[in-house]
């Protein structure tokens, strides 16, 4: 791509930014859109005040929204939006900073350094090569600042993880002891129950087998019933007299068969998926064998349209292949125009589909909550994010640009494809400012919402009350593009730095537009205390690998072995520090401790009391359940509270 390409994108992104943001903050202002901009707010009843006379500043583009989202603190997220959504501005926070430290090496140091020096064709004048590593002569020993940099800015990425992990985690404790009178703290989700010897009935044997073995500890149980409301499910609630008791039978095994008596704590009864737990346990892996086989068929299918895309960006080469796209040039700028924005813009329209797609396929995996099924999905989005846009973005852009001589000489076949990720920085710069500065003002406009609510008054909806716009927060579809441009900037950091600022800009704008969206549009459907943390301390400790790997490839290209030697023990300590995670702080992330739980049975004196234990077992009745078709009762030693009747 050429600069004139990137300032055509940049141009209009930025132009198409500026105009969106000032739609929005006059929109905003509106009474009549208050379903749209603030629908968390009106269904938590919170005071919204309006200029309801006819002024001038009603109509005026105002930065209102930027004071009032920079102004709204952590405590203030974490007490009203919860932890999950204080772990996503908390990633963006840590983008922003990553990047500030990688621009102020790459901008100070490596810029200047890549373009003092006079290499290459002249065909790199006219394109975005001088300011990479790829104008750095092969040997030569430039190449070692180049080194010192990956190292400095690989440290910087793992102590400014190993910081927020840190952070997060402590306030992962703090939130467990904050909703410590949640029914699920008192509450065990137990699957695979066989059926009583004796009476030949599941919920006899649920009694039977906790009122032996955890006599004085178990308190309550809820049976689930199927669809026809007389034969019972293998699959119960049950409530212990303490959240110490309900930690410990959480996390043991509770059958020699380790297959029988599967305990697990129990979801937020607002998050339970109600139609899974009617999926016999022993079926989950072929349902989730099924899903990643569609997983991958769907990333193979998807390289179509990236290699397309990837077409229309290599212009020079899509000429020889397809002459009558040289008609273009006749139109002064507009080859500036396809090559630059173009691209990114189709690219964008096709992924917007793929997190929804990726949710009905994790829907079939057989998860019990809402929560788990949207974390498997953003990992799902986010594996399919950097096989199909980051890794064959730049393969297929190889291909395309040395098709011919790789048949003459496959040899060099890997060396090309090595050399071409620093040839599609240029590509990767013009998809962040789209994805970036687009994607966000449209988030905050609305356009579909207020398109819709428009239709709706002028038609079917005429005469009646506005219907309040609330949805539930996205994780599946921020959470991945925003790991899929620390991915993108992390291994650019040294190869293109001028990439680098766009992503700073990336990281504050996100900052601010969620900030926005959480205080305001989204609600909170449930609350898994921070367990987004370990996906994203993955994605970005995978962004930090493929970086090192890249480098040792391009430092063995540059004819530097001894560069690429010196890096693989940065590689070894990378790994090693992922592993020490993973036995260090993941644990704590999906296990509630016995010694936090006792903690919060001290806080409340002498323990939950029987009252609140109805509650939480009462608290998990599936919804549209018939009364009478539900089965809670009390360990056998007490009256039942409600028995079942046929």
């Amino acid at each position: 791509m050429t600069p004139e390409g990137l300032l055509a994108s940049a141009a209009i992104n930025i132009g198409l930014a500026f105009i969106i943001l000032c739609l929005f903050s006059v929109f905003r202002k509106q009474h009549s859109n208050a379903n749209i901009y603030y629908p968390r707010r009106l269904s938590l009843h919170q005071p919204i005040t309006f200029d309801r006379s006819f002024t001038v500043y009603r109509f005026l583009p105002s930065v209102d929204w930027i004071r009032d989202a920079v102004s709204v603190s952590e405590e203030e997220i974490l007490s009203t939006c919860g932890l999950d959504a204080l772990v996503v501005m908390r990633f963006f926070k840590l983008g922003a900073k990553f990047f500030v430290v990688c621009s102020a090496v790459g901008l100070t140091i490596l810029l200047p350094l890549n373009s003092s020096v006079s290499y290459g064709s002249s065909s790199t004048s006219r394109s975005m090569d001088f300011l990479t590593i790829s104008n750095i002569p092969k040997g030569s020993n430039r190449l070692w600042i180049h080194f010192l940099s990956l190292c400095f800015i690989s440290f910087s990425g793992i102590y400014l993880l190993h910081k927020e992990y840190k952070i997060v985690l402590g306030k992962r404790v703090q939130q467990l002891r904050n909703m410590r009178h949640q029914p699920s703290q008192l509450t065990v989700l137990v699957r695979q129950i066989p059926f009583c010897d004796e009476h030949k009935a599941l919920s006899c044997s649920v009694d039977h087998f906790f009122s032996r073995y955890h006599p004085n500890a178990y308190h309550s149980f809820q049976m689930l019933y199927g669809k026809n409301h007389l034969k019972e499910l293998p699959v119960a609630f049950v409530t212990f007299r303490s959240r110490w008791d309900s930690a410990l039978v959480s996390q043991t095994q509770q059958h020699p068969n380790p297959l029988m008596w599967i305990t697990q704590m129990a979801p937020e009864p607002r998050d339970v998926l109600w139609k899974n737990l009617s999926i016999p346990y022993k079926h989950l892996v072929l349902y989730r064998t099924g899903v990643y086989t569609a997983e991958v068929l769907f990333t193979i299918f998807f390289a179509i349209p990236v290699t397309a895309v990837q077409g229309i960006a290599q212009f020079e080469k899509l000429k020889k292949w397809f002459p009558p796209a040289m008609a273009i040039q006749l139109i002064p700028g507009l080859s500036s125009v396809i090559t630059g924005y173009l691209p990114s813009v189709i690219l964008s329209g096709f992924l917007y589909v793929v997190p929804f797609v990726m949710k009905g396929m994790a829907g079939v995996a057989g998860y019990v909550s809402r929560s788990q099924q949207e974390q498997k999905t953003s990992n799902m989005v986010f594996y399919f994010l950097m096989a199909n846009v980051f890794f064959m973005s730049v393969l297929s852009g190889s291909l395309l640009d040395q098709i011919g001589k790789s048949f003459i000489n496959p040899r060099d076949v890997p060396s090309r494809l090595a050399g071409a990720v620093s040839a599609r920085a240029d590509f990767f710069m013009t998809y962040i400012l789209t994805s970036g500065l687009a994607g966000f003002s449209i988030e905050m406009l609305q356009p579909g919402l207020l398109t819709w609510d428009a239709m709706k008054l002028h038609t079917w909806g005429r005469g009646k009350k506005k219907s309040n716009y609330l949805f539930s927060f996205p994780y599946y579809r921020v959470i991945p593009f925003v790991s899929l441009f620390v991915l993108i900037g992390t291994v650019y950091a040294v190869i293109a730095p001028l990439l680098l600022p766009f992503l700073v800009v990336y990281f504050l704008l996100g900052y601010v537009v969620y900030i926005n969206q959480f205080h305001d549009v989204y609600e909170t459907t449930y609350e898994t205390c921070g367990q987004y943390w370990p996906h994203i301390h993955h994605h970005v400790v995978v962004a930090i690998i493929i970086m090192q790997i890249t480098m040792i490839g391009l430092f063995g290209l540059k004819s530097k072995p001894s560069a690429s030697l010196a890096t693989v023990p940065l590689l070894v300590v990378t790994i090693a520090y992922n592993e020490y995670c993973k036995f260090r702080f993941l644990p704590t992330f999906y296990n509630c401790s016995v010694q936090d739980a006792k903690d919060s049975d001290v806080l409340d004196k002498d323990g939950p009391s029987d009252d609140a234990c109805r509650k939480a077992i009462d608290a998990y009745r599936p919804p549209l359940l018939p009364q009478e078709c539900v089965t809670m009762e009390e360990s056998s030693s007490t009256l039942p509270l409600l028995s079942a009747t046929s």
